[in-house]
Formats: C-alpha cells, sequence, structure tokens
C-alpha cells in the first residue's frame, strides 16, 4: 500500500510502528523497505466500501451481495477484508430474508467480532483464514452462542470447522476471492441444516479477477476459473 513492494514474512514478531498512524505493536508482515501498516489503517478504506453495499444491499442472496462488493472499485485482490465481505454478505441476506429478525446493529456486531481475529497475512501464519471466524460470529449471533453455551455453541464451532475444511481444499496458493465462495456455500448449506434456514445459493460463478491474482492463480484448479 505505501511502495508496492512484495511484503515480507518475519520468523518471529517484532516491535513495528504503523507509518501511517504510528501505532506501535508486535507484528510481521513488512514491506522490504520497512513500511508497517496496522490492520485499522490498512482496513480502513475498505471497510468503507464493504459497509455501503453491505448495509444498503435488497438480495437474500449472499454469494450475489459478496460479488458485487468484491468488484468494487479500489478493493485490493487478496486481504482480510474479505472476511467482512463474507460475514457482512451472509448476514445482509439474513437480514433481507426477514425471518431471523436480524438487523444492521447485528451486522456491525459480527464486523466487531472479526476484527478480534482476522489479521492480514495470518492465515499463513497460523493456519486461520480470518473468513471462518467471521462466518463463525454470524452463527454466534444467530443462536446467541458464547462461552458456557451448549447447542448454540456447537452449532457455532461446526460452523467454522465446514468453512475452514472449504478453505482447506482450495489452499495452494491461497486466494481470499475462492474463499469467499466456497465458504458461503459452505456456510449456507449448513444454515439450512443446522438452523433451519434455507437462502438461494448462486451456481455457475466465474471469477473476474484471476489476472488480478499476485501469486498466481491456481487456474483450472480453482472451480471458478474461466476457462
Amino acid at each position: 500500500m505505501v511502495c508496492g513492494s512484495a511484503l515480507s514474512y518475519a520468523e518471529r514478531a517484532e516491535e513495528l510502528s504503523c507509518v501511517y498512524c504510528g501505532r506501535a505493536e508486535q507484528g510481521h508482515i513488512i514491506c522490504p523497505e520497512g513500511h508497517y501498516i496496522c490492520e485499522v489503517c490498512h482496513n480502513r478504506d475498505a471497510m468503507a466500501v464493504i459497509g455501503d453495499v453491505v448495509y444498503r444491499a435488497e438480495s437474500i442472496n449472499a454469494m450475489d451481495i459478496a460479488g458485487l462488493t468484491m468488484s468494487a472499485p479500489g478493493l485490493p485482490m487478496l486481504g482480510c477484508h474479505h472476511a467482512y465481505i463474507a460475514g457482512g454478505s451472509l448476514m445482509a441476506a439474513i437480514r433481507n430474508e426477514g425471518s431471523r429478525g436480524v438487523t444492521d446493529a447485528d451486522i456491525s456486531e459480527v464486523f466487531k467480532r472479526t476484527e478480534k481475529q482476522a489479521h492480514g497475512g495470518y492465515c499463513g501464519l497460523t493456519g486461520v483464514c480470518g473468513i471462518a471466524p467471521a462466518l463463525g460470529a454470524c452463527f454466534a449471533v444467530l443462536t446467541g452462542s458464547r462461552c458456557g453455551t451448549d447447542e448454540a455453541q456447537r452449532t457455532t464451532m461446526e460452523a467454522v470447522t465446514r468453512v475452514t475444511r472449504a478453505i482447506a481444499d482450495l489452499t495452494g496458493p491461497s486466494c481470499c476471492k475462492a474463499y469467499v465462495w466456497a465458504s458461503l456455500e459452505a456456510a449456507l448449506e449448513y444454515l439450512r441444516e443446522g438452523l433451519g434456514l434455507e437462502l438461494p445459493v448462486r451456481t455457475g460463478i466465474v471469477c473476474e479477477h484471476s489476472h488480478k491474482h499476485p501469486h498466481g492463480c491456481r487456474g483450472p484448479r480453482c472451480p471458478y476459473f474461466r476457462s
């Protein structure tokens, strides 16, 4: 975002300062020029775009909402803003369907919870893609899950397990766009199975972003690749 150089990943956490806001924190990801950007600054512009689409959405198809959001000009090809796209799109679709009483405040709550666990680049450093906790937050808000609950927490963890499996099956190299599609498919299936809420699932998705992938698109190994 600063100089356009390829990112460098430290093997051990280092004390780094954000070039934009000056926030000092432990981090791993810098560019060769030493530029570091904190998660708040990294996502600020993207979140404005995502919120504008998600809060205004009228569709009950989460995948359509996600597709529209990902096509917004200026959003990077990769990054943890995709976690907010996935969670926001699912909650917006449920809000629009109307039967669960989901509100914009619930969408905002999902965003706040996602912020705690979705951090750019840490999918490779910890094995957890931010989309998984984002969609987990959706199920937690819907079920009232929290530490100490019984069925609600089990349902939420099962949702995250299924989403994580869908992501892992598409890894190598990682692609946030593909992860959003696959994760929403898994989440929508479990939403029907686990909570009895059936929303439409878009089929025949063809990715329009392959040429922008900085690590190289998986090509025909990806189910969303345009052949």
